[in-house]
């Protein structure tokens, strides 16, 4: 366990360089404001692995975003009450052809919302 963190905090460390490298901004910056869903490992069709080969764990705070690398830390708000998340990139989706911006673990999402509501509005940062 201590070595998956270490690995964890080492690549976080190279992507904020990257970004930093690139000219990112370090301050957070809104990236997408849209609709967020849950997906759990209840739903049909979900895999025990998630696009970067870590065992998928809804009790985790992570998500699924297309368009940012792995492991780039979020922080997602949602725009009816205020609520915010952090969460961890390390899945792809949600499915293009259903408008969302992300899928959010079921525990992530149940911080700002309530997870029988099934979607939110909300911004994603990145941090």
């Amino acid at each position: 366990m201590k070595k998956a963190a270490v690995i964890l905090i080492i690549l976080m460390a190279v992507v904020f360089s990257l970004n930093n490298a690139k000219g990112v901004a370090t301050s957070s910056a809104t990236i997408i404001k849209g609709k967020a869903s849950w997906y759990s490992q209840n739903d049909p069709g979900i895999l025990l692995t998630t696009a970067n080969m870590e065992r998928f764990d809804d009790s985790q705070f992570t998500c699924a975003i297309w368009d940012l690398p792995f492991n780039t830390i979020l922080k997602v708000t949602n725009l009816e009450n205020g609520k915010s998340v952090i969460v961890r990139v390390n899945d792809r989706g949600p499915a293009k052809r259903l408008n969302r911006a992300i899928d959010l673990t079921k525990t992530a999402f149940s911080q700002i919302c309530d997870p029988e509501k099934g979607l939110a509005d909300v911004s994603v940062e990145t941090m």
